[in-house]
């Protein structure tokens, strides 16, 4: 396996590709010596307030509610402990790896800033358990996305702090402890401020976001392919999908789509079999004449997350945090709103793509609207059902996103008695995001299993160079039409196709780069 590229982590922007590489890939993290003086400025600020007889938030006094009490220096490193120990409080079921990898390297790029009052060894130890591969516990239950991912980022902090349960490299559930102690890691014994800075921040939405992201700019490819081999063997026509016609709607993520499409399609024999007067089809249906419109504005929702997330990436969230100048104030960026709304959009999106994907898949199977082809694709049938309940699954599947679609970012419900009164349910909303993507990515599969299948069942015609070519390489793992097989293995090989960009690489193996 390809090993990534050390992250460096500064004081600038973390990168996106960056948080995947550290999430999904392993890849290790490095501080700057600019970080690390950044950080070291700015906990001489919080050493000075720590020593002033006056009460500040977060160094001197409780939280939350209890921000009117102030706390003797002698019980400050039991205050931090404390702090981490309470709001470690998740339930259910444990988050995936790299949606915790990636909340911990974005927790250390907001300390990497200098901005949130933190010794350098915190970040160090941090960095050192990313490197070390080993995982916090972090549970799916416990975030509002306000005063940050409080409960998944306490599950972190508790780790470093040398307490609670993580996975080592190898996967294995043990005592962070003695994970630590194998790995050469002494637990932080934190000091003022140095709770609060670890788990103020929207770093598990975010994170979540951009492996969304990412994903998602990959099916989005994969959908527009399986458009186009839906349309070619289905015998519907390309000419809709023209650049001048698209240029009527000046939609950047339609031109987009649609240039994918006339790529992928372009000298096919099939297509070409059809056209002239000869056919009377007046127009395709909205599922196939219609597909640039769709996938193309989910492409300028994506394009539009991607923003909002940069900008999530360039920030410094803490409360209160320490500014340029040396102030400690008291702000409210940690509100998840913004990350939350974009979450909540593209769970929109995953649910209206995979829906228009099911519908071209259902137009295979009825002999009423294939245009030639055996009910369900099927070998015989009757006696063969071909891929009858395949479209069940996906239609069990487009009603659970169309669920998921949901927003979570319109509830809120008052916490911490009254004082945090409005909180952005930004986490719920990453949570349902990855199901409707996991969602989106085996409808996809589905339809481009069916659609492979139909092109197959048009022999002895040809289907184009491109959609020749994902078929071809989807025939390594999965044949092609026959009598009734165990389908199950087939869908998750094709899921698996899907998922890792195998449609896209396939295509542009003849096409060159897609958009």
């Amino acid at each position: 396996m390809h090993q990534p590229q050390p992250v460096t982590v500064g004081v600038g922007p973390a990168r996106a590709a960056d948080v995947v590489a550290v999430a999904r890939d392993g890849a290790t993290v490095r501080l700057s010596a600019e970080a690390l003086a950044a950080i070291a400025r700015s906990r001489e600020t919080i050493d000075a307030l720590a020593a002033d007889t006056r009460p500040h938030y977060g160094v001197s006094t409780g939280f939350g509610a209890l921000a009117t009490r102030q706390i003797p220096r002698a019980s400050r490193t039991q205050l931090q402990r404390s702090l981490i120990r309470s709001h470690a409080a998740g339930s259910g079921a444990e988050v995936e790896r790299e949606v915790v990898r990636a909340m911990m390297l974005l927790r250390l790029s907001t300390l990497a800033t200098g901005r949130t009052g933190v010794r350098p060894i915190v970040a160090s130890t941090y960095a050192a358990i990313l490197n070390a591969q080993i995982t916090p516990t972090v549970h799916e239950y416990g975030s509002l996305g306000c005063s940050g991912d409080l409960a998944p980022l306490a599950h972190c902090a508790l780790a470093l702090m040398g307490e609670g349960p993580v996975r080592d490299a190898s996967g294995t559930r043990r005592d962070a402890a003695d994970a630590l102690r194998d790995a050469g890691i002494e637990p932080v014994v934190l000091a003022e401020k140095e709770g609060l800075a670890l788990i103020n921040g929207t770093d598990g939405m975010l994170g979540m976001l951009l492996l969304a992201i990412a994903d998602l700019h990959e099916l989005l490819t994969a959908a527009d392919i399986a458009a186009a081999m839906s349309v070619e063997g289905l015998l519907g026509t390309d000419r809709v999908f023209a650049a001048d016609l698209q240029e009527l709607r000046p939609q950047a993520g339609q031109a987009r789509s649609a240039a994918t499409i006339r790529a992928v399609l372009a000298g096919s024999p099939i297509v070409a079999s059809h056209r002239g007067p000869e056919d009377t089809r007046v127009q395709d249906a909205y599922s196939l004449r219609c597909a640039p419109q769709v996938c193309g504005a989910a492409r300028d929702t994506v394009d539009h997350a991607a923003t909002v997330a940069d900008r999530e990436l360039a920030s410094a969230i803490d409360n209160p945090v320490v500014t340029a100048d040396g102030r400690v104030e008291s702000n409210g960026n940690f509100h998840g709103a913004p990350v939350a709304y974009v979450l909540d959009f593209l769970a929109i999106v995953a649910a209206d793509v995979a829906s228009m994907s099911e519908r071209r898949t259902d137009r295979f199977l009825d002999p009423a609207r294939s245009h030639g082809l055996p009910a369900f694709l099927a070998d015989d049938p009757g006696v063969d059902s071909g891929h009858m309940i395949a479209q069940y699954t996906q239609a069990a599947i487009v009603s659970e996103c169309k669920r998921l679609a949901v927003p979570a970012s319109v509830d809120s419900i008052p916490s911490s008695a009254m004082q945090e009164d409005h909180v952005s349910m930004g986490w719920a909303g990453a949570r349902k995001l990855r199901r409707a993507v996991d969602g989106l990515t085996r409808v996809l599969a589905i339809e481009l299993l069916t659609a492979a299948r139909g092109i197959e069942l048009r022999r002895p015609l040809t289907p184009a160079p491109a959609t020749g070519a994902v078929v071809d390489t989807l025939r390594a793992t999965v044949p092609g039409p026959g009598p009734d097989r165990f389908l199950a293995p087939e869908i998750e090989a094709a899921v698996c196709f899907v998922r890792d960009g195998h449609v896209r690489h396939a295509a542009e193996t003849v096409t060159g780069p897609l958009a």
